[in-house]
């Protein structure tokens, strides 16, 4: 899909939080938004913003994840066709492919061209984080450091369905102090796979295991990724395996947010961070 070119610089854009980032790791929300603020990007985040239907759609759900397909269309769709924002952002390669793919295949099945090229029109100004931070805005140089062995894992919706590889890794080779090293067989699936986890544990358990032995066999301290749901499967198995590598995602890394010293240590010597919030609902501009 093409995706919407800019005459000049944007100037402002609607965060496209996520379910998972927004209930469990609001920590990757604020880096996000960070990051963007720190290029000069005003972020507006719109809170009547729900699920973007993926889970619904993996199960087979289609009238329900259509339903709240219409919902995002509604929310996100007049903010980029009346201008007031440039693009939408979302730090997830999972929800941004619900939204860019599959958002027109469920109305074209209800027979709904008008909503598919409402979705279509939506999708060409919806970008990944590093598909946004590289491809748009250029960013040559990041705030992110970090001490030790870092290597990267593509998820699979990011890789195969956005086809975004690159731009991870070129931001990834801005950070100071890391090692970056090669993650063998990189490409293959972690196993979590949103639903199929749930539906196949056991299958998904045993490719998680074997990407935590190519964790192992790269002496990383440090997995970078661009998903949560990856990140939390990957971590999961790691801490049953006692392993001290630790999933971590790209955003974090490159706003300089990773504990890279023991925690009694760190929590000894400094205060509990305060995140000033400049985030600017839509609805009050």
């Amino acid at each position: 899909m093409e995706k919407r070119t800019f005459a000049a610089r944007p100037r402002r854009v609607a965060l496209f939080i996520t379910c998972m980032v927004d209930m469990l790791y609001p920590r990757v929300g604020i880096a996000t938004v960070e990051l963007l603020e720190r290029e000069g990007i005003e972020v507006v985040v719109p809170l009547e913003q729900t699920c973007c239907g993926q889970p619904a759609f993996n199960a087979g759900f289609r009238p329900e994840a259509r339903e709240l397909a219409r919902r995002f269309l509604e929310i996100f769709g007049p903010l980029v066709e009346q201008g007031e924002v440039d693009a939408v952002v979302a730090p997830s390669g999972s929800c941004v492919t619900m939204t860019a793919h599959f958002y027109p295949v469920l109305f074209q099945e209800a027979q709904d061209p008008e909503q598919a090229a409402r979705a279509r029109r939506l999708a060409e100004a919806t970008f990944e984080l590093t598909e946004f931070l590289v491809d748009v805005l250029g960013v040559e140089q990041v705030p992110g450091r970090l001490e030790g062995t870092l290597t990267y894992h593509p998820c699979c919706h990011l890789l195969r369905e956005l086809g975004i590889d690159r731009q991870p890794r070129c931001l990834l080779a801005q950070v100071q102090g890391a090692t970056l090293v090669e993650l063998p067989h990189a490409e293959e699936c972690c196993g979590f796979g949103g639903l199929f986890a749930v539906k196949n544990p056991g299958i998904s358990a045993a490719m998680g295991r074997e990407k935590v032995a190519h964790i192992v066999r790269s002496g990383a301290d440090w997995v970078a990724l661009n998903d949560v749901s990856c990140m939390t499967h990957i971590n999961g198995l790691l801490r049953r395996a006692g392993l001290p590598a630790r999933a971590v995602h790209i955003a974090e890394i490159l706003n300089n947010q990773v504990r890279t010293t023991p925690k009694a240590e760190e929590e000894a010597e400094a205060p509990a961070p305060g995140f000033p919030r400049r985030w600017q609902d839509a609805r009050e501009t």
